[in-house]
């Protein structure tokens, strides 16, 4: 049993030795949600020895990434990060020296690589009969062909870039699914095999789940890239470099147009699985999304009733930057229109590569929201808000104030 494993660690402790593997054993058996009271004591004894603890600090840093994802529920802090556990993927930051920009692309390439394939793998090993993870409400094989089908459709630009799609050759989706799969798994190191391991700490044992999971932090790994790549472009243009600017911007929309495919991933989700597993994620909501919010503060300053709203009362530390006057990409534009120092072909580039960008951001805000509409209907959202009416009324909002942009030429059919 995991307790007994844990009490032994007690015992002797070493971060080294750490039983996450007993300890995952317990969540995925009941899901975090019904985790026993005797276990989760144990693993609030295991974090308050950390400070007396010796080891490499990453080994630190994985440990207090999973205790803070696997104690959420009992200490009322339960939200949309760490139900996926986001401190574990690493991914970049707001405040991450914006030099790194330029690398930001295939260090999130990784990571979605690394977070399809597990989806990917997962579903072929149940098909396969190869786990009993997860094992309530088990979708068809057919489900599980289309799930492997759009899954290489996202997962594909990223292995080309990464060069481990040499080889991937099949007419059937499952069979290049697990050619995909053993590249990537072959691929990854130690660190990016153990956090894969980590971040799934579903709240139910609903087959479905793991997949949900996996989805959303594929979406916070692009978010996550496009709010680097638009601070890439905002520092760029004050460089008067518009070249890099428009290559940012045009990078941003190639990485929303390859997420596309995660939507149709998903739809493939069973409605009944969704709303099984969804009774227990009550105060985890994509409204509470840094990175969703980061990326639209940054390319223009949102309305104070917005500001105001639960929208960004949902993000505090975005909010934050807002009301401190965060520099916008249209702030930006605006002033290198007005400034002379641009070229008026430049600039016509420039606008070329924001409307496309916002083009594709207003296509991902409608396809999110018809897809609510299909698992919600008119349920309430998991963050107390009122779910689907809060998208709709969000999916419209200007991109940029600066750049026209049709809202009605983003929609897709």
């Amino acid at each position: 049993m995991s307790t007994a494993e844990l009490r032994s660690w007690h015992r002797q402790p070493d971060l080294m030795k750490f039983p996450y593997a007993a300890v995952l054993r317990e969540f995925h058996g009941v899901g975090k949600h019904f985790v026993s009271r005797e276990l989760l004591d144990l693993l609030v004894s295991a974090r308050s020895m950390l400070p007396t603890m010796r080891g490499p600090w990453p080994r630190v840093h994985t440990l207090v990434s999973f205790l803070d994802s696997a104690l959420d529920k009992l200490e009322n802090r339960y939200d949309y990060s760490t139900y996926l556990a986001l401190s574990l993927l690493r991914l970049p930051g707001p405040d991450d020296p914006i030099e790194q920009a330029p690398f930001a692309r295939s260090r999130c390439d990784r990571l979605t690589v690394a977070l399809l394939a597990d989806a990917l793998a997962f579903e072929l090993s149940a098909v396969d009969g190869r786990t009993a993870l997860l094992p309530k409400m088990r979708p068809p094989v057919d489900l599980v062909t289309k799930r492997c089908k759009h899954g290489m459709r996202a997962i594909r630009p990223a292995l080309a870039r990464m060069s481990l799609d040499v080889g991937l050759a099949s007419d059937d989706a499952a069979d290049l699914a697990r050619q995909a799969c053993a590249a990537v798994q072959a691929d990854m190191s130690f660190a990016e095999a153990r956090a894969m391991d980590l971040s799934m700490l579903p709240v139910d044992t609903v087959h479905d789940e793991y997949l949900f999971l996996r989805i959303l932090q594929t979406f916070e790994t692009t978010f996550a890239l496009l709010v680097v790549q638009l601070r890439g472009v905002i520092r760029a243009l004050l460089d008067k470099e518009v070249d890099r600017a428009t290559h940012f911007l045009r990078s941003s929309e190639a990485a929303l147009r390859e997420s596309a495919p995660l939507f149709s991933m998903l739809a493939t989700m069973q409605v009944e699985s969704f709303r099984t597993f969804r009774q227990f994620t009550d105060g985890a909501s994509a409204i509470q999304s840094d990175n969703y919010k980061l990326v639209e503060s940054l390319c223009r300053s949102p309305e104070p009733s917005r500001v105001g709203s639960s929208a960004y009362h949902s993000v505090p530390e975005v909010r934050i930057r807002v009301l401190a006057g965060q520099y916008t990409l249209d702030d930006a534009y605006h002033d290198a229109c007005e400034a002379g120092d641009f070229a008026p072909e430049d600039l016509t580039l420039l606008g070329e590569a924001m409307k496309a960008f916002a083009q594709a951001l207003l296509r991902w805000r409608q396809t999110h929201y018809r897809l609510a509409v299909r698992m919600l209907g008119s349920t309430p959202g998991t963050g107390y808000t009122e779910g689907t009416p809060y998208l709709d009324a969000a999916r419209n909002i200007p991109v940029f104030d600066n750049v026209e942009v049709d809202n009605d030429s983003a929609k897709t059919p």
